[in-house]
């Protein structure tokens, strides 16, 4: 069984959308195998966003993922990476397929709503960040 992590960005958890997120992952056939609230801190948030510190837009990036808690969910299922991704739709909202949570509930590509591993290795490398065993 594939395991992936999924994010509800702040965005989302302030704009009370958790239960639709949650249900609509469920209905698409993945399974919630560890769910935590959290007010993620700098440390935190620099740490897991780490590849990209020398982008511009990580300080942004930093500063939106503490302004709000957020939603950390460790989903499982056939093809869980690819699925949860196909679910979520494209980072720019505005290039969304109709349907996905992104295009339904993304402000901007700054404040896109959701996270999920890129590839099985990122998965594996974010839900150990998160969920140490």
């Amino acid at each position: 069984m594939e395991k992936t992590l999924s994010i509800i960005k702040p965005d989302g958890t302030r704009r009370n959308l958790i239960g639709k997120i949650v249900s609509r992952f469920e209905e698409e056939g993945l399974k919630v195998a560890a769910m935590q609230m959290k007010h993620l801190s700098v440390e935190e948030a620099e740490g897991f966003y780490a590849e990209h510190k020398e982008r511009p837009f990580f300080q942004e990036l930093v500063s939106f993922m503490i302004s709000s808690p957020v939603v950390l969910m460790v989903l499982e299922g056939e093809q869980a990476v690819s699925r949860n991704r196909e679910i979520m739709g494209a980072t720019n909202p505005e290039e969304a397929a109709d349907g996905t949570l992104r295009k339904l509930y993304s402000k901007s590509v700054g404040e896109n709503t959701v996270h999920g591993s890129d590839s099985i290795t990122s998965a594996e490398r974010e839900i150990n960040y998160f969920f140490p065993l």
